[in-house]
């Protein structure tokens, strides 16, 4: 047998899909060894890889022989890249050569080659397993370090795989069954909330909002952006706890349901975030405020996934908000409106989720005194070009406007032993977004809180009787809120509603919304 047909998978921007490797051989002719079907530099590298692993297997190399092997990679229009496919070419050549024998079929081969044959963990393996389960094949083949990650997807056999020689030794019925390579992860169920280690994503240490002292009105805004899936910004004096505040906002998120971690677990694995520990908490990110823009958003020559993405089902933090560059402040529209982030560049186009909770947080003025007892150092140019850093249109994509200002001393040596902790909170927060589950329940947009409703679903699941109705009004009139604006203060009043299990919205609910609309500190 001159020729094989052995199937992988590949990750093109966020999307798996599987990869057909065909090998053929032709003897007595000169040795050539040649990849076709637009390979990367890391592909091409594999045809040194797998001809070395294959050596130190035990078999001769295909370097060795007269003979012309041709590795092809369907689809060939789409760009293969990184290691995942040495295994399958590994295992296709041998096959085509007459070397073993078995039936590949229904199979998929992942994974990286050392050159003594071992296999070496790989990223994306979750998504690859998906896509594999997903078209029908009923066995993968992987490094064992990733074999847990595969053992996640249900109806799909995983054989964790040192090297090349036990995957071989597999197939030849030389090992005992209590010793088959499935032993260890075949069908294996995974608790979607483990006891073990929960990877919170540089999220250190925990802080509960009971150590949290004073700032009331700061919490409750965190409590309703919770509930909600609302955006927020804290402005204040630095030292008052914004970002202890932000940190602490993410312990009284509900955990991720089974789906929502699958999914934030694949993105981090193929973003390479994801090292020993399943994510079934929200993700939280954090970058500096020098980050780029292309690490902020996404982007690169081939399109990467950026930050907004990495806290997809999750939280953005962003400290001193005013201080990220302008252009990665303004592409946070799109997400915050959509919950995705279109890319576009010359190799490729792609949309990436991006379906976070934004909380900001920034001082009043570049010295941080602006309003305070203390004296500004800021000239009036300086203060205003800070302002103007954030633009009208962010500012309508922020549902809720908190202000955190200076603690008295007394408040910060007292314990309050009456103080809310974060489990007391998330009790609150999970009750209210299983009244919004339920209520969108039957949502073609597939929306899950009340702060990703669309004009058309507030009209749908939203009636206020004529009182409410026309304090709304008189009030959006008076403010000039924008159309946006008007919208996510019923949102935010539906979510208040949700939090006191009331079923219609009342006057009090609108009265708390609107004070949460930006005020004097922009």
């Amino acid at each position: 047998m001159n020729f094989s047909k052995i199937h992988s998978a590949q990750i093109n921007m966020l999307q798996a899909y599987i990869v057909d490797i065909e090998v053929d051989i032709s003897e007595k002719t000169l040795n050539a060894f040649s990849i076709v079907g637009l390979p990367d530099k890391a592909i091409e590298e594999s045809k040194d890889r797998v001809s070395a692993a294959i050596k130190n297997s035990g078999f001769k190399s295909p370097k060795q022989k007269n003979q012309k092997v041709i590795v092809s990679l369907a689809p060939a229009n789409i760009k293969k890249e990184g290691p995942n496919l040495d295994l399958g070419i590994a295992m296709a050549y041998l096959l085509a050569s007459g070397e073993i024998k078995f039936d590949p079929q229904k199979k998929i081969f992942l994974g990286e080659l050392t050159l003594d044959g071992k296999l070496r963990q790989v990223d994306g393996v979750l998504p690859l397993v998906r896509e594999a389960q997903k078209n029908g094949f009923e066995e993968v083949f992987l490094p064992q370090e990733n074999a847990w990650e595969g053992a996640l997807i249900s109806n799909i056999k995983i054989f964790g795989v040192k090297n090349l020689n036990e995957l071989i030794n597999h197939f030849k019925k030389e090992i005992k069954s209590d010793n088959d390579l499935e032993n260890d992860f075949l069908n294996k169920k995974i608790d979607p909330q483990p006891s073990t280690k929960i990877n919170f994503l540089n999220l250190l240490p925990e802080i509960d909002f009971a150590d949290v002292r004073g700032q009331e009105a700061a919490k409750r805004g965190l409590e309703i952006s919770a509930s909600g899936g609302h955006n927020l910004a804290m402005s204040g004096p630095p030292g008052t706890g914004k970002t202890m505040l932000a940190k602490a906002f993410c312990y009284i998120l509900p955990n991720l349901s089974f789906e929502e971690i699958l999914e934030t677990t694949s993105i981090h694995s193929i973003a390479g975030t994801l090292r020993e520990n399943l994510i079934t908490r929200p993700p939280f990110r954090s970058p500096h405020h020098t980050a780029s823009y292309v690490s902020l958003v996404g982007g690169g020559t081939s399109p990467k996934p950026g930050e907004v993405t990495l806290a997809h089902k999750g939280v953005l933090f962003l400290d001193e908000f005013p201080e990220f560059e302008k252009r990665a402040i303004e592409a946070l529209r799109q997400p915050l409106e959509d919950g995705v982030i279109n890319i576009s560049r010359i190799k490729g186009s792609t949309t990436f989720p991006a379906n976070f909770i934004l909380i900001a947080a920034m001082n009043p003025c570049p010295c941080g005194n602006y309003g305070t007892e203390k004296e500004c150092a800021c000239t009036p140019m300086t203060l205003l070009r800070y302002q103007r850093k954030i633009s009208g249109p962010i500012v309508d994509r922020i549902d809720l406007w908190v202000e955190v200002s200076n603690i008295e001393y007394q408040k910060l040596s007292q314990r309050n032993e009456k103080a809310e902790t974060s489990k007391e909170i998330q009790k609150r927060v999970t009750r209210a977004r299983q009244i919004q589950l339920e209520r969108f329940k039957n949502s073609q947009n597939r929306t899950t809180t009340n702060g990703n409703m669309t004009a058309k679903e507030i009209e749908k699941y939203i009636i206020l009787d004529k009182p409410t109705q026309t304090l709304l009004n008189q009030s959006a009139n008076q403010l000039g809120l924008s159309a946006r604006a008007y919208h996510k203060i019923i949102k935010l009043a539906r979510t208040i509603a949700d939090l006191e299990q009331q079923e219609h919205i009342r006057q009090e609910h609108i009265l708390e919304a609107l004070q949460y609309r930006p005020k004097n500190f922009l």
